[in-house]
Order: C-alpha cells, then sequence, then structure tokens
C-alpha cells in the first residue's frame, strides 16, 4: 500500500510539473501526458516481469503501433476494414513476437505500448492520415517522454520504501549462531520484482 500511495503523490507531482514547463520547453507533450504517464506508471508496477523485459515489451508495441499507422496510412483504405486488418495484423505480430521469444517476453508491455500511442494519435491520425510522418513522430516522441516519467515514478516510489534493498545487493542474515548479516548479490531488476517469501 505505501508503495502505492507514494507513486501515486510523485504521478500528481510529475504530471503536473510536466504539463507546466512543456511550453516554455517546447516538449509538445501537454496533451500526451496524461496517458503518457499513466501508462507508464502502470509498466513500472507490473511486478511479475522483470524491468528490462517490460521496458523491452514496451517499446516493441510502441515501434510495432506505429508501423501500423504507416501501413494504415500508405496501403489501407481509410475505412472499417482498413481499421481492422491493421488491429488484427498487429496483434498477431506481437503474439508471434512473443512466441518466437519464447516466453521470455510478456504480451502485456507490448499491448500499453500499442495502447500508449494510439491514445496518443489515433484521433490525429483519422483527422488526417496523409500527414503520418508530419504527425507521427511528435505524438510517439511525446507519449514515450511522458510514459518514461510515469515509470520513473513508480520505480522511484519503489526505492524509497524500501531503502535496504540497493541496486545490486542486499542485506541477508546468516543462519549460524552469531546472527551476522553477509552482503549477497542480486541482479539489479529483482529490486521490481514481487516478493515471494516472507523476509525473516
Amino acid at each position: 500500500m505505501r508503495q502505492s500511495v507514494v507513486a501515486g503523490l510523485l504521478l500528481a507531482a510529475a504530471t503536473g510539473l510536466l504539463i507546466l514547463i512543456s511550453d516554455p520547453l517546447s516538449l509538445d507533450v501537454e496533451q500526451f501526458a496524461l496517458v503518457g504517464v499513466l501508462l507508464g506508471a502502470v509498466l513500472g508496477l507490473m511486478k511479475d516481469i522483470t524491468v528490462w523485459d517490460r521496458l523491452a515489451g514496451f517499446a516493441i508495441g510502441l515501434a510495432a503501433a506505429w508501423v501500423s499507422y504507416g501501413v494504415r496510412a500508405g496501403f489501407l483504405p481509410d475505412s472499417s476494414v482498413g481499421r481492422a486488418v491493421a488491429l488484427v495484423g498487429l496483434v498477431l505480430f506481437l503474439v508471434l513476437v512473443v512466441w518466437l521469444a519464447g516466453g521470455r517476453l510478456d504480451l502485456a508491455p507490448m499491448l500499453l505500448g500499442v495502447a500508449a500511442l494510439a491514445g496518443a494519435y489515433e484521433l490525429t491520425f483519422i483527422e488526417a492520415p496523409p500527414r503520418f510522418f508530419q504527425e507521427s513522430p511528435v505524438a510517439l516522441t511525446g507519449v514515450l517522454l511522458a510514459a518514461a516519467v510515469g515509470f520513473a515514478c513508480t520505480v522511484l516510489a519503489a526505492t524509497l520504501i524500501r531503502p535496504d534493498r540497493l541496486p545490486g545487493r542486499h542485506r541477508d542474515r546468516d543462519g549460524g549462531d552469531g546472527g551476522e548479516e553477509t552482503e549477497a548479490e542480486v541482479p539489479f531488476d529483482e529490486m521490481f520484482r514481487r516478493d515471494q517469501e516472507v523476509r525473516p
């Protein structure tokens, strides 16, 4: 619960700050802030998948969605049939990636990547499909920046409420009579996984 509360507070502050500095810094991220930050936070809260697999899956989904919009703009009719073909092809491609990865990559982060770009760009695309190369990079970079902020907030929250779990190390009590504590190496992304055992 504490992690969720801290993450929520950080997300609220980060989202407000991102919107406020968007115009002065010409970030063009204001209209993508909400969807990007929230989906990035959901990505960060996925504790059953390693952090690197989450990031890889999100990036694959984002890139696949962008290519799908390009196919719609250049080769498919702007109709229900065209949209259906593009969506079915996109999902099948992601399933193929999961299968080729032998289960190492999870489908959920990829779907978040697709949802991020769709939420940021779908309405703009519908209004002017021929402007794909002019408008899609703005949406892509904007939602990616916002998602990075949301993801960072959840990671920071996990770090703040568990200061004893430093990246690369944890302290483990020796089972001997002396009860001495020793340090053991753990992978960096281990700190983002769900604890499966009760800590002593």
